[in-house]
Order: structure tokens, then C-alpha cells, then sequence
């Protein structure tokens, strides 16, 4: 390998922690402060948009959207993701990183306006909308994954990669208190300046026309901060590993890197030695080298996933039981906006974000493995006190025992595996591959949330159907759909053993492309020879 190329990725690899790591974070992070924003703020609204669409006169409770209406709502982005993750996953190998990352936010934009949008008033054509536009939207949003975590990591110093890595992915949860905050802020507005008595006073006059455009302006406002940081997204370099390692121009790798360090890189002469042909995706040499690591990472995410997503199973429970969120026939439409709107916001304060910066702070000291572990160790632990005496959580008088026990879950599954997930994949592949496996450990990720949203969604219905919610057949009840999603976090604490961990190696020695670069035994044991005396860099082994 070409001595400056070397040398490039070294200066990378021990340089201090400079101002342009924290703009990289916020460059990168507010990506994530989108997708998080986009993601989760249709949760706030959808039983508005049941109200405003699925009215029916003389009912005794306000409108609900249908069983396969709130899945198409909820789900439809998912699924937009599971193909953005896959297709700009390898689009970021082939293309460059740099090119692909304004693809994905100006589709965020767009999509996120347009979703506010509506073809004509009936409900059909509303939900189809904004179906369509959500699906887009989370077809941007899965490209910001393998992109934003192959950047960062790509950018970072090895000292402290990880906490870069995690950093970027916390932003999700300031993006989840950002949506629960703008729609309290907007809901309080519109309830003071359109007042309307309960449903149970007055069904008609308790959804106000007006109602239509708060949850329109909420979806849209996502498109904002994406919109701000996109001249910013254009100014990054290319990052010199893409640049000398698959581009295989080093010399303007170590220029873009002279100038983001501040410091002299000398690109001297390349170095013809002989290389042997780099291997691809799909051979033996990949399954040989990489195949069990993309299946630890692929599993332990999809596993992660299911539990993560599906834990929305009980938060109507919960905040109904500690009375956060009234009846709902005891509101009016955007005074339900409101209560939901607040409730996921004080999770989100004393669970979600906490969890996501304990990852940040102590992911380089106790490494990535040991994170992971204790995450999935305690998500187990707390799945099985919640479901095993379930019948006790369920009682009011012990309703306070099981807000803790929910919000003790969310916080290890962030303090843990939904943190490490996102940055292990983007570490431990090499350079031509790095955005792909990412895509398709995020993909498998998201697999498994359509299936903890939904198919627990159905799984954790009450056995008899006469007490399922309206529109649903009968499950196993939530008890037993909680035992099920402690044996799957048992699973992914047993497949994280087939991760390896990052903590404090170079990607070159992590991906074991120090042993890629020379064609012979020989220049093998010279290349090392180079690297250990010049560089300082431990050979991968």
C-alpha cells in the first residue's frame, strides 16, 4: 500500500478531537434528528386523524382509524426505510459517501412537506397520500443510517469512534423530545384559540375544522431542520478512507484530510506493489472473513428491533393506568393531541434520552460487547418482572412499580443494544463493503420492527376475541406476547458473542484490510514491517 495512504488514515486514526469531529456530529446527527422526528411523530396523531376521517354519527366513543389503515400509516415508512437501508447502503459503496448523503436529505424534505399534504378530503385519498408520501419519506431516511454511522466512523479518531458514532444516533432521541414538544406547543395553541366542549358532550363539535391542520403542520415542520443543515452536508469532504481505499486516490485523500486536520499531510508518489484482487460481497473470502460477524450484527438488530418496537404494546396501558391520558371520549380532538403528545415526551426525558448518552459517555471505556450484553441482559430481566406477574402491574395501586419497570426497559434497550447496533456494523467491515453491511444489519433491524409493531401488535391481543380491540382477532394476550419478547432478547444476547469488538482498533485492523493490500507472504510480513515502525499500528490478526 502507497506510504501516504498509510500515512492519511493514520493521522485520522490518532488525531485529537478537533472542532470539525463536533461539526461532523451535528452534520450527520441532525439526519437523525429527522428520521427520529419523521418516524415517530405520526404516533402523536394518529388518533386524531381517526377522529377528523372516521367519524361515525351516534357512536359512543370518537373515530379510530382502521386495523389496516393505522398499520398502513404506522408501517409504510418502515418499509420505506427497509429499502432506503439496502439500496443507499450500496449506493454509498459505488457512488462515494459525500454524493449519496444530499440524495437522501432533499428526498427527507420533500417527502416530509408532501406527507402534509393531501389530494382531495375523503379519507381514501387522504391515507393513500400520505401512505405514499411516508413511504418516500422512510426511503431517504433509511439511506441517512448506513451513510451518517459509515461517515462518522470514517471521520473519528479510534480513541473515541465510538462515542462519535453513538453521538450522531442519540440525536434520534432529541428528535423524538423535539416532535413531542412541538406537538404540545401546537396542540395547547389550537386548543386555546378553538375551543371545543368533550366528545361525550358534543361528538360533532369536539373535532373543529381546524383540527385538520395541526397534525398537517406537525408532519411538515420535520422537513425543517433536514433543510438547514443541507448546504452544510454539501461542504464535507469525501472521507479519505473512501477516497484512498476504494477510489484509490490518495493523493486527494490526503489533501481533503490536510485541510479538515489542519495539519501538513505529505502525499508522496504511489508505489507500485503487487496486490492481490480484492475479493467481493458475495464470495467465500467474505463468508470466511466477514460472514459470521454480518450475521451477528444483522441478528442481534433484528432481534433488538422486535422488542424495541413492540414495546408500544403496553404504553397505552401505561398511560391510561397512571391516568396521563384520560378516555378518550372525555376530550376533545386536540386536547388528546395533548395528553398523548406530553406523555410520550416525559418518557422520552426520563428513559429514551438518558439511555442513548450513557451509551455516548461510556462506549469507548467499557467497550461496545459489554454494553450490548448487560442492554439485552436487563431488557430480559425487566420483560419477565413486567410479564410474569402481570396481573399484580395491573392492579392501580401498583401502577407506579410498572411506569419504572417500562421506562427501565427503555433505558437499557438505549444504554445498550440500540445504540451499539447502529455502531458496530459501521467499524468491523472493510472500507468497499462498509455502507452496504451497514444497510443490510439495519434493514434486518427494521425487519424486525414491522414485525414487533405489527405482528405483536395482533400476537398481544386479548384471547377472548369479544374483549380485542374493535377490528382484531384474538391473540395470546399480553402477558404471554411479553414472556415471548423476553425469550427474544435472551436470543440477542446470545448472538452478540459472534460480534467482535472495536473498541479502541483502527478500521483497517478491525476490517483486515492491513492483510488485503499485498499479494505475497513476503510483502505481507513487509507491509506490517512498514506499518509497525513508521506508524505505530498494530497488524490485524
Amino acid at each position: 500500500m502507497a506510504k501516504e495512504q498509510i500515512q492519511v488514515l493514520n493521522a485520522l486514526d490518532v488525531a485529537k478531537t478537533q472542532w470539525y469531529h463536533f461539526t461532523a456530529i451535528i452534520i450527520a446527527g441532525m439526519g437523525f434528528f429527522t428520521d427520529a422526528y419523521d418516524l415517530f411523530c405520526i404516533s402523536l396523531v394518529t388518533k386524531l386523524l381517526g377522529r377528523i376521517y372516521y367519524h361515525v354519527d351516534g357512536a359512543p366513543k370518537p373515530g379510530t382509524l382502521p386495523p389496516n389503515v393505522a398499520a398502513a400509516v404506522n408501517g409504510v415508512a418502515f418499509c420505506g426505510t427497509l429499502s432506503g437501508q439496502l439500496f443507499f447502503g450500496w449506493l454509498g459503496d459505488k457512488m462515494g459517501r459525500k454524493r449519496v448523503y444530499g440524495m437522501t436529505l432533499m428526498m427527507m424534505v420533500l417527502c416530509s412537506v408532501a406527507s402534509g399534504l393531501s389530494f382531495g378530503h375523503s379519507a381514501k385519498s387522504v391515507m393513500s397520500t400520505l401512505c405514499f408520501f411516508r413511504f418516500w419519506l422512510g426511503f431517504g431516511i433509511g439511506g441517512d443510517y448506513p451513510l451518517s454511522a459509515t461517515i462518522m466512523s470514517e471521520y473519528s479518531n479510534k480513541k473515541t469512534r465510538g462515542a462519535f458514532i453513538a453521538a450522531v444516533f442519540a440525536m434520534q432521541g432529541f428528535g423524538i423530545l423535539a416532535g413531542g414538544i412541538f406537538a404540545i406547543i401546537m396542540s395547547a395553541a389550537f386548543n386555546k384559540w378553538f375551543e371545543a366542549p368533550a366528545y361525550e358532550v358534543d361528538p360533532a363539535a369536539s373535532t373543529v375544522l381546524q383540527a385538520d391542520y395541526v397534525w398537517r403542520i406537525i408532519v411538515m415542520v420535520g422537513a425543517l431542520p433536514a433543510a438547514l443543515t443541507y448546504y452544510w452536508r454539501m461542504k464535507m469532504p469525501e472521507t479519505a478512507r473512501y477516497t484512498a481505499l476504494v477510489a484509490k486516490n490518495t493523493k486527494q485523500a490526503a489533501a481533503d484530510m490536510s485541510k479538515v486536520l489542519q495539519v501538513e499531510i505529505q502525499a508522496e508518489p504511489q508505489i507500485e506493489e503487487p496486490q492481490a484482487k480484492p475479493y467481493g460481497l458475495f464470495s467465500k473470502e467474505f463468508l470466511t472473513r466477514h460472514g459470521l460477524h454480518l450475521l451477528g450484527t444483522s441478528s442481534t438488530w433484528f432481534l433488538l428491533d422486535i422488542a424495541f418496537y413492540s414495546q408500544n404494546l403496553f404504553q397505552k396501558d401505561i398511560f391510561s393506568a397512571i391516568g396521563w391520558i384520560p378516555p378518550a371520549k372525555t376530550m376533545n380532538a386536540i386536547e388528546e393531541v395533548y395528553k398523548i403528545a406530553r406523555a410520550q415526551t416525559l418518557i422520552a426525558l426520563c428513559s429514551t434520552v438518558p439511555g442513548y448518552w450513557f451509551t455516548v459517555a461510556f462506549i469507548d471505556k467499557i467497550g461496545r460487547f459489554a454494553i450490548q450484553l448487560m442492554g439485552f441482559f436487563f431488557m430480559t430481566v425487566f420483560m419477565f418482572a413486567l410479564a410474569i406477574p402481570y396481573d399484580h402491574w395491573t392492579h392501580r395501586d401498583n401502577r407506579i412499580g410498572f411506569v419504572v419497570m417500562y421506562s427501565l426497559t427503555f433505558f437499557f434497550a438505549n444504554f445498550g443494544p440500540n445504540a451499539t447496533t447502529f455502531v458496530v456494523p459501521a467499524e468491523i467491515f472493510p472500507a468497499r463493503f462498509r455502507s452496504t453491511c451497514h444497510g443490510i444489519s439495519s434493514a434486518s433491524g427494521k425487519l424486525g420492527a414491522i414485525v414487533g409493531s405489527f405482528g405483536f401488535l395482533y400476537l398481544a391481543q386479548n384471547k377472548d376475541k369479544s374483549k380485542a380491540d374493535a377490528g382484531y382477532p384474538a391473540g395470546i394476550g399480553v402477558k404471554n406476547a411479553l414472556i415471548v419478547l423476553g425469550v427474544v432478547n435472551i436470543l440477542g444476547f446470545f448472538f452478540t458473542f459472534l460480534v467482535p469488538e472495536a473498541k479502541g482498533r483502527s478500521l483497517e485492523e478491525m476490517s483486515g484490510e492491513n492483510e488485503e493490500d499485498v499479494g505475497t507472504e513476503g510483502e505481507l510480513e513487509k507491509s506490517h514491517s512498514i506499518n509497525n515502525n513508521n506508524n505505530k499500528t498494530v497488524p490485524y490478526v
